[in-house]
């Protein structure tokens, strides 16, 4: 019993040692090796739809809440807000979705890619976490956890698109409103 403890007295005074961490957070090949694997294992578990909706819950959460909360602010008036995993026609999965009354030229495209709005909130949460929690290895790893949820989460799915882009009149009119903000904001 003692052998068990002193080894993993040593591992826990290894991982949580400056020099393990600072070579951690400074290594981008090992920041781009953990997302990476986090993904496949991710991607892992699509064989059960089950297991898959278990790991993706959180992003799924955050995704279509940008879906609803958009959607409510622009008078898309959302009527469903699903987070039950089903197959869609195709057989592939369909993690959540929320249902619109009134989709019209001016709401469909920020409602549609309304998880682009996920992106300022993994920036800040960056700034805010490593200004308030002691970096530790396990912190960092955890941080890496959250920023690849929120991250990955804050894409379109294709479906998203299909429907943002369904309307020409809100085409124009945001892309008039992103060249207006370019020539006169920024």
């Amino acid at each position: 019993m003692d052998f068990a403890r002193l080894f993993f007295h040593k591992i826990g005074l290894f991982l949580n040692s400056p020099d393990t961490l600072e070579m951690v957070v400074n290594n981008r090949f090992l920041m781009i090796l953990l997302v990476i694997v986090l993904l496949k294992m991710k991607y892992a578990t699509y064989s059960s739809m089950w297991v898959s909706a278990i790991v993706n819950i959180p992003g799924t959460i955050l995704h279509e809440s940008m879906h609803f909360l958009v959607g409510l602010l622009l008078n898309a008036y959302p009527t469903t807000f699903d987070l039950i995993p089903r197959k869609d026609g195709f057989g592939n999965y369909v993690m959540g979705s929320v249902g619109f009354r009134n989709v019209t030229f001016y709401n469909a495209l920020p409602a549609a890619l309304a998880p682009l709005f996920l992106l300022p909130i993994g920036y800040y949460f960056n700034r805010w976490y490593f200004n308030n929690i002691d970096i530790s290895l396990g912190n960092y790893l955890l941080y890496i956890l959250l920023q690849t949820v929120i991250i990955e989460n804050a894409v379109p799915s294709t479906t998203d698109f299909k429907v943002g882009f369904s309307y020409p009149a809100g085409i124009l009119l945001y892309s008039a409103v992103f060249v207006f903000a370019i020539i006169y904001i920024l």
